[in-house]
């Protein structure tokens, strides 16, 4: 297969995916939207993964970019009915980009913390073998306050209501981080949006904190970044994008 992936920042990437990618023989190109990279088309790929970055999906001026990103993620999961996956602003821009809304939350979540299979998310094949409750990584200060009509909610958190959530059988959001490797925490410890967020959460000088709490449940967050590509491939596999 090949992957089609749009970065906003080159600290945000697939992380562990990219282990999982090389293991199965599969091709991925990243697309560095903030380096003015062009979309490419978008028919040569099997699926498109969206990740990351420090701009919020309102910030059009600032970032005029995000007006064609969002007409690709149009056409790529409403025209071409290509998989689709968004990690954390991939989700938003998902949200967004489909009528949703995506407003700032009324308190951050930056931290490992838990989120809980809604009744749809225990019945969805991407979290087949996930338990009710998920431990994870949280870096976000805006959320899919209100999701895209007909979509499907499929995690939740006390602070977040949409921490996961699809739009067909093989277009998901995931607010929460599941990419993550040693290197994660601290390259963005050095983004100064995030650097931040975090501060203002968990206090300062709490990066190292940090760092050191995300490392010792990495082989469990890693393990469950496995399940949940294995699982999103088999989607993929069963409903092909559409050729037409």
């Amino acid at each position: 297969m090949r992957v089609c992936v749009f970065q906003h920042i080159p600290v945000e990437h697939p992380g562990v995916f990219r282990d999982f990618l090389a293991e199965d023989g599969h091709d991925w190109q990243a697309v560095e939207l903030d380096a003015g990279e062009s979309i490419p088309d978008l028919a040569d790929f099997d699926m498109l993964w969206v990740m990351g970055g420090p701009m919020d999906t309102w910030q059009e001026d600032d970032y005029p970019w995000l007006v064609n990103e969002k007409q690709a993620i149009r056409d790529a999961v409403l025209e071409l009915e290509m998989p689709f996956l968004g990690v954390c602003l991939g989700a938003q821009l998902l949200a967004d980009a489909l009528g949703g809304t995506v407003a700032p939350m009324a308190a951050s979540e930056v931290g490992v913390m838990e989120v809980s299979l809604t009744a749809a998310g225990r019945n969805d094949p991407l979290f087949d073998g996930f338990t009710p409750n998920v431990r994870c990584l949280q870096w976000h200060s805006y959320e899919v306050s209100e999701p895209p009509a007909g979509a499907r909610v499929l995690c939740e958190s006390t602070l977040c209501g949409v921490q996961a959530f699809a739009v067909s059988d093989t277009a998901y959001g995931i607010q929460y981080h599941v990419e993550q490797t040693p290197r994660t925490v601290p390259e963005w410890g050095e983004v100064p949006a995030y650097r931040e967020a975090l501060e203002n959460t968990l206090g300062p000088g709490t990066l190292r904190a940090f760092e050191d709490e995300v490392a010792e449940y990495l082989p469990e967050f890693n393990a469950d970044a496995e399940r949940l590509y294995r699982n999103f491939l088999r989607l993929c596999e069963k409903f092909p994008k559409s050729t037409s």
